[in-house]
């Protein structure tokens, strides 16, 4: 079976990709290319945690609306939400009004600011996880990488991140290049990491 289709300019794509509209926009412009930006990865650790049991399409639909819900996810602002946040929270019908998952994301938030405290920016820490020699592309589900990743966070207190959703953030914020091999934008990824500086360690 193809792991690539056509897309409407012609070109072929990551066949996941064809599921929606939303998802080629996704695939094209942020899927794959390197993020150091924290907020940036603090959203979308969180995001794959909410995805966890659904599908991303739910997800993406709804991203505008978990940004809203959760400051635009400040981790600073986050880590402050009481009970009140809460209540509101899981009566808000534009996110996934899961209690466990939303109780993680304030807990991960508080977690998100000790480890600042201690490596100086998330970005220097995931980064330490980027795998020396990546796996070929969109053949597993989780790596040593991963694995080690979720065990981290584990022990220092994240919750809702296991192997699997730690590999699908390291795929989403590029710190694996998992486009399929006949892809386009395999190319542009590969060139983008190329010119990005790794966050110091």
């Amino acid at each position: 079976m193809p792991d690539t289709f056509t897309a409407p300019d012609g070109h072929p794509r990551c066949k996941w990709a064809a599921a929606t509209p939303g998802y080629l926009h996704y695939h094209d412009t942020e899927w794959g290319y390197p993020v150091d930006n924290d907020r940036r990865l603090f959203e979308k650790i969180c995001l794959e945690s909410f995805q966890s049991g659904l599908s991303w399409r739910t997800i993406l639909e709804k991203r505008e609306n978990f940004r809203t819900a959760f400051q635009d996810f400040n981790f600073e602002k986050v880590a402050l939400f009481d009970e009140a946040d809460m209540g509101h929270l899981l009566q808000n019908a534009g996110i996934i009004r899961h209690r466990g998952k939303i109780e993680a994301t304030i807990n991960n938030a508080k977690r998100a600011l000790e480890m600042v405290a201690l490596e100086g920016t998330l970005a220097a820490f995931f980064w330490r996880y980027e795998p020396a020699a990546p796996p070929p592309p969109q053949t597993v589900s989780t790596t040593p990488e991963s694995v080690a990743l979720a065990k981290e966070l584990k022990k220092r207190g994240w919750k809702f991140v296991g192997p699997t959703t730690a590999y699908a953030f390291m795929q989403a914020m590029g710190l694996v290049n998992d486009h399929a091999a006949g892809c386009v934008m395999r190319p542009r990824a590969s060139d983008a990491r190329k010119r990005f500086f790794k966050p110091a360690l």
